[in-house]
C-alpha cells in the first residue's frame, strides 16, 4: 500500500470521529473528495429532485470531475487532519 493510500485510509477512518461535527457544506465537501479519491468521477445516475440529501452529495461529488484521484486524496487529508482528525499514528 502506498503511503497516500496508507494516510488517506487513515484519514477516513479519522473522520468518522473529529472533535466536532462539520457545518453541512463541510460535510459535502468531506464526501465529495472521499468519493473522488476512491471511486474517480461521478458515475450513476442523480437522484430524484425529492431526495434533497441524495441530491446534494451528487452535486458535490459532480463538482469534483476532473480533478485525479490522488489530488483528491491529498485534499481529503488535508481537510480532515484541518478538522482536528488525528491522521498520524
Amino acid at each position: 500500500m502506498t503511503d497516500l493510500n496508507s494516510r488517506f485510509e487513515k484519514a477516513s477512518v479519522a473522520a468518522k470521529s473529529l472533535p466536532a461535527r462539520p457545518d453541512n457544506d463541510t460535510m459535502l465537501q468531506l464526501y465529495a473528495l472521499y468519493k473522488q479519491g476512491s471511486a474517480g468521477d461521478v458515475s450513476g445516475n442523480k437522484p430524484g429532485m425529492f431526495d434533497f440529501v441524495g441530491v446534494a452529495k451528487y452535486e458535490a461529488w459532480n463538482r469534483l470531475k476532473g480533478v485525479s484521484q490522488d489530488d483528491a486524496r491529498n485534499q481529503y487529508i488535508d481537510l480532515v487532519a484541518k478538522l482536528g482528525g488525528s491522521i498520524d499514528d
